[in-house]
Formats: structure tokens, C-alpha cells, sequence
């Protein structure tokens, strides 16, 4: 059995560092709390190469005095704490002493300072810990903390470091938590010699949100200001219909504290409950003022979680807090009347249009709706499957126009396809073929009828005859193969849709029900993987600024290139945002800033550098968005479409390994009704 014995004090420090010091981002959180704790006003943080290599903090609050500069260094060091009973009532960011001591045991520190009553200032350096002497140095009033070459004696953590770009959108990050816990002090931010941020200072908190969260955002808040029990809930949150697409821009505040609470987050989101889309979170900034004895804040390394001694009371505050403020607004959302954008496909002559069909204009047909009187579904629009399209739109050859009413023959394979095409009359482009299958003509409805009641193996081939180079080669005779190797396919029927979401299946006893847009997906997917995905980008007549958090911009920017594969022409935009002026065909304009969010989350989460993983992580969602959406109008042959894969188990589960069918047998059924 190994001898017990004292770890060494340097090792000792190395492992206490790593609970408070994480990334550069723990290293400006801690310097800057401490600024604020010293009264200052304002607090400038500048970093290089993500702050790994150079990161400075200054600001102009109380100072250090030159024989304490030695002393701040020392663990569990603090001039903030006395005796016991002041844990029952903590007032300031910190309190533990051990955020310099760990900083400087993994980093070579250089930290000026001068008090208001002192003529001169006083500096010192440390290297791993060890501190050197003090000397007189100039500065103004207030401290610098300089800290170089972060965790060059722990190269066991110095390897999990991210790239510089993503090290410095985290400590972004941070700076603006601080700006927006504290808007009466001015915070600036320099990245390689570039100013990302500056806030005014002057203790409005509308400024600070302005400033840091940009004119968009800020616009959409609306104001919260509530109290009961001895707390006072005050802020901002955004209205219903300017809630974003992640939980990206919640902060939450206890007494000035940025803390991660679940209690807060699940008050704001049932405030919310019925008011807001689905798959949209809301955003907000805000401040819970309690008693400090209410709250313990001495539960987390970094301070970031605290534990409230009467949940429910807080619970209640922000929940009504955050009700009264969306109540009381009585604003509108503005409407957004986007000019007609020119076609950015080649003409083509139109086609004919059924004589039942209204006259439409260009502009207004890709806006089509499907209009039902009889129907109480409610108005939808269609949408034409991708893979029935053309591709691109290019002047490639189209599907043949429907079967009428008395031919009630199956859509031919892809071979059998080419060959008919010429006897199959006129071609339709996607919209028009889109506005014959919801045509609700008689004769339409019968055709769609009989479609959907006979059995897909059943339906005879149209006839047609083969090409005149097809005559003239000779077919081989195939040597029938014997009947037990055939492949013995049980017979399915297409029975319908339901809920416009689900499609359902007869074979044989069994019920299978469909999900046509996971399935669809799932297609979209293969497709781009197997074929290449090779979108059609339309330009932007007003090019969409997205704004995204730090972490996001900082994931989206470091792979412009692979974005500009899928259709996207972005460029930065300056304060975390980026600007696209292309996009793909399949996404709509106004799901921009949504799919780009969700495609950095993905990446985000994935954490892998790996091209090929970034490049599935966007198949998935660019899929997604190609795909038929659950609750549209589908037309019968698309329904089709995607069954035969589902029912020839070339699609089984969705990208995201979701199932993409389910099955109810006979005996299931009889058994809900009592009959088995």
C-alpha cells in the first residue's frame, strides 16, 4: 500500500487551479468580477490569439496597495470576508481569495496598481506562482492585470484548448454577461487590436442591452419590472413574436451575480406557455434582487449556480413578473411586406393551364394556397417534393402530366418514365403540376379516389412503345429464374393521410402509419450524400444580417467555405453577426437566421473538426428544410413517392435516427375494440 503523504504546494495550486481557471474565459470572469468588486467604473479587456497568449484587464476602481500586492496572491487571501457570519450575507461577486492565486499558478502574471492616496503605483510580476519583487511603477488609478502564456506548465490542459477563434468568442461571451449584470459600468472589448464592444456606463440597463445584444433585439424587448416577498424582479424579455431560435440570449441575474438557474428559466418559459411558436425559445435579461441571506451563492467552484431558500416564492415572481409585462404590451407585430424578388431561374415558356384554373400571375404563384371550402383543414401551402422536381430547375425533362380518371395506372419507374414521356402530352413545371393535384374538379377528386383505393402492385403500366433505338436491339432471352428466389413482395395499399402529417398503409393485417416528413428527410439525405448536395442559391434582393451569440458566430465564421457549398454566401458582419446575401432555393428567406442557428448548434455540439462530420451536421439540416413539413397539403403522388421507399425498406429511420413508421397489426386494434 503506498505512504500517505502531503502533496506538494506547487502540485497542490496546479490542481485547486483547474477548478476555478478553465479557459481564458474563466481568467477574464474573474479578473473582471474582482474590477467591479474594487468600485470601478469602467473596465476594458483586451486579448490576442483568444486570449491564451495576452490578456489584459484594466480598470480605474480602489487599487491594491503596494504592501498588499504581495499578499493578493495568497491563497484564500480576500478583502472581503471577516468572519463567518459573513457567509450568511455574501454582497460581492467574489469572495473565496482564490481566483489570483489560481490564475498566477498557471500563467506568468504582471499586475500595476496604485490607490488614490498613493503618488505612485506599484507593480509585480509572477511566473508559475512565484511572485517577484515589488517595484514603483507609474500607472493612473485603478489595477492591470496581465496575464501571458496561459497554462504553460499544465500542457495536460493546455491540449484541450479550442482554436483561438472559438477561445475568444467565450471569453466575448463573458464580457457581455458582465456588461449586461452591470450596466452602470462601462465595459470595453478589444480583439487583436479591434474594439467588438462599449457600453455606455451610465446605468441603464436599456443601454447595456442595446449595446451589447444590438438594435434588433433590443427593439423586440419588452420591459419587466415586478416584486412580492421581499424581492423585485426587473429587466427585459422578448415579445412573443420575436423569440429566437435557441436559449442563447436568456440571462438571468441574482443580486448583479450571472448565474445558470433552472428554477428562473422554467418561470420565463411557462410564462410564455401558449403565446409563443413552437421549437421558439424566448429571450430576456433578467435581474432578481433578494436578500442576500435568501440566497446561497457558496455552492459552485465558479460561482455560476446558486440555491434560493424559498424556491416557490421565486418561482412565482418571475412568472408573474414576466406575465403582467406580455400582457400589458399592447403593440402589434409590424408587418413585413417583402418586395417581389426577380427570378433567378431561366425562362421557360409557361405551360398550358386547366380550364378550371384561375389566371395567376408570376409573382403570385409561388404563393399558392390550397383553397377547400368544403374542407375544414385549414389553408396550407404546397409545397412540390424535391426529389420529383428537376433538379435545379434546369431544362431537364419534367414527369408526364396526371393519368386521367380511366387510366388508373401507377407512376412509372424512372426507365419506363423516359421512355412514355412524349406520349404523356405537355409537361408541367412544379407549380402548375402542384395546382392540378388540388384541384377540386370532379373529375380530380374521382382520379385521387381511385388512386388511393387500389392497390399499388395492382395498377396496370401505361402503355407506350419503345424508342426506335430500343426496337432495334435485340432483347437476350432471360432464363426465368425459379419461383422460390423471386423476390415476394406482401402487397401494400396507399389507404390515405391523416392530420395532413401521417400516411397510412394497408398490408395485409397490418396498419402502417408514416411520417412523411421524417421520411422524406430521410430521402433528401441519402440523396445529397450519395449524389452530392448541389443546391440552387438564389441571391438576396436585401441581404439578411443574422445575429448569433459569440459561440455561434465563431463556429459559422471559421467554416465559411463549407457554408458557401451549401448555398450560403456569408461574410462577418462585425459584432457577432454575419450577413448573407445567398441562400439555397429549399430555404426560405425568413428561416435564414434559424437554419444558420441551427447549424451552428449542431457543430457546437459535435465539437469535432472533422470536414466530413461538419458536412453531415449541414446534410441534416439542409435536408430538413428540403423536406415535406408536417401539416402541408401533399399532393397523392408524392404521398406515393414516399411510401414505396418506406415500404421497399430503403428508408427505415430518419437522420437524426428517429423511426420513421409504426405498426398497428389487426389483433391490436380489435383488442382497443373489445373485439379480440
Amino acid at each position: 500500500m503506498p505512504n500517505i503523504q502531503v502533496l506538494d504546494p506547487h502540485v497542490a495550486d496546479l490542481i485547486a487551479a483547474g477548478e476555478v481557471v478553465e479557459r481564458p474565459a474563466s481568467v477574464a470572469k474573474e479578473l473582471m468580477e474582482n474590477a467591479i468588486d474594487a468600485g470601478a467604473s469602467s473596465v476594458t479587456v483586451e486579448i490576442a490569439h483568444g486570449g491564451l497568449t495576452f490578456l489584459r484587464v484594466t480598470d480605474d476602481g480602489k487599487g491594491i496597495p503596494s504592501d498588499q500586492l504581495r499578499t493578493a496572491f495568497l491563497r484564500h487571501a480576500t478583502s472581503k470576508l471577516r468572519t463567518e457570519y459573513d457567509l450568511e450575507a455574501i454582497g460581492t461577486l467574489g469572495f473565496r481569495g482564490e481566483a489570483l492565486a489560481a490564475i498566477a499558478a498557471v500563467s506568468r502574471v504582471e499586475v500595476m496598481s496604485r490607490t488614490a492616496d498613493a503618488p505612485l503605483g506599484a507593480s509585480l510580476a509572477l511566473e508559475g506562482g512565484e511572485p517577484g519583487p515589488v517595484e514603483e511603477a507609474g500607472c493612473p488609478l485603478g489595477t492591470t492585470m496581465v496575464v501571458r502564456d496561459l497554462f504553460y506548465n499544465t500542457p495536460a490542459r493546455l491540449k484541450f484548448m479550442k482554436k483561438d477563434a472559438a477561445e475568444g468568442a467565450a471569453v466575448f461571451a463573458v464580457v457581455q454577461r458582465v456588461a449586461l449584470s452591470h450596466p452602470e459600468v462601462s465595459v470595453k472589448f478589444l480583439r487583436d487590436g479591434k474594439q467588438e464592444l462599449l457600453t455606455p456606463g451610465d446605468g441603464q440597463l436599456q443601454s447595456a442591452v442595446y449595446a451589447v445584444l444590438g438594435r434588433e433585439l433590443a427593439l423586440g424587448f419588452t420591459r419587466v419590472k415586478g416584486s412580492g416577498e421581499e424581492m423585485s424582479v426587473t429587466g427585459f424579455v422578448s415579445k412573443p413574436a420575436c423569440c429566437r431560435a435557441s436559449r442563447n440570449w436568456q440571462f438571468f441575474f441574482v443580486n448583479g451575480r450571472q448565474v445558470k438557474s433552472r428554477l428562473m428559466l422554467a418561470a420565463l418559459e411557462e410564462a410564455y406557455q401558449n403565446q409563443k411558436m413552437v421549437g421558439r425559445f424566448p429571450a430576456c435579461v433578467l435581474h432578481l434582487e433578494v436578500k442576500l441571506s435568501a440566497v446561497d451563492v457558496n455552492v459552485h467552484p465558479a460561482k455560476t449556480e446558486v440555491k434560493f431558500g424559498s424556491e416557490r416564492a421565486v418561482f412565482s415572481a418571475v412568472y408573474h413578473a414576466v406575465r403582467a409585462a406580455l400582457e400589458g404590451d399592447r403593440t402589434r407585430p409590424a408587418a413585413v411586406l417583402e418586395p417581389a424578388r426577380p427570378a433567378s431561374v431561366p425562362a421557360r415558356p409557361p405551360a398550358p393551364a386547366p380550364a378550371a384554373e384561375p389566371t395567376r400571375t408570376e409573382a403570385s404563384a409561388p404563393l399558392l394556397a390550397v383553397h377547400d371550402s368544403a374542407s375544414p383543414v385549414p389553408k396550407r401551402p404546397v409545397r412540390s417534393d424535391p426529389l420529383l422536381r428537376p433538379q435545379a430547375l434546369s431544362p431537364q425533362p419534367v414527369r408526364p402530366a396526371p393519368v386521367p380518371p380511366e387510366r388508373t395506372g401507377s407512376v412509372p419507374p424512372v426507365n419506363r418514365e423516359t421512355t412514355c414521356r412524349k406520349q404523356a402530352g405537355p409537361a408541367l413545371t412544379p407549380v402548375e403540376e402542384n395546382v392540378d393535384n388540388v384541384d377540386k374538379s370532379v373529375d380530380n377528386v374521382e382520379n385521387v379516389r381511385q388512386m388511393a383505393t387500389d392497390p399499388v402492385e395492382n395498377r396496370p403500366e401505361p402503355p407506350c412503345s419503345a424508342p426506335e433505338e430500343t426496337k432495334k436491339v435485340p432483347e437476350m432471352p432471360a432464363e426465368p429464374a425459379p419461383e422460390s428466389l423471386l423476390p415476394q413482395e406482401e402487397p401494400w395499399r396507399l389507404a390515405g393521410e391523416v392530420l395532413n402529417t401521417y400516411i397510412i398503409v394497408e398490408q395485409g393485417d397490418k396498419v402502417l402509419f408514416i411520417d412523411k416528413h421524417a421520411a422524406h428527410e430521410r430521402m433528401n439525405f441519402d440523396r445529397m450524400k450519395a449524389e452530392g448536395y448541389d443546391p440552387m442559391s438564389q441571391t438576396l434582393l436585401a441581404p439578411a444580417v443574422c445575429r448569433l451569440s459569440p459561440e455561434e458566430h465563431a463556429a459559422l465564421t471559421a467554416r465559411l467555405p463549407l457554408l458557401e457549398e451549401f448555398g450560403f454566401a456569408a461574410e462577418d458582419f462585425g459584432g457577432g453577426a454575419l450577413i448573407v446575401r445567398q441562400a439555397p432555393f429549399d430555404v426560405d428567406p425568413g428561416d435564414i437566421e434559424a437554419t444558420l442557428t441551427e447549424i451552428a448548434r449542431k457543430l457546437l455540439s459535435t465539437g469535432s473538426a472533422d470536414p466530413a462530420a461538419a458536412r453531415d451536421e449541414l446534410l441534416h439540416t439542409m435536408a430538413c428544410k428540403a423536406a415535406i413539413k408536417g401539416g402541408w397539403r401533399t399532393s397523392p403522388q408524392e404521398l406515393e413517392r414516399v411510401a414505396r421507399a418506406v415500404m421497399s425498406g430503403q428508408v427505415r429511420y430518419c437522420p437524426h435516427g428517429r423511426p420513421v413508421a409504426i405498426e398497428l397489426t389487426r389483433g391490436q386494434l380489435e383488442k382497443q375494440f373489445k373485439r379480440a
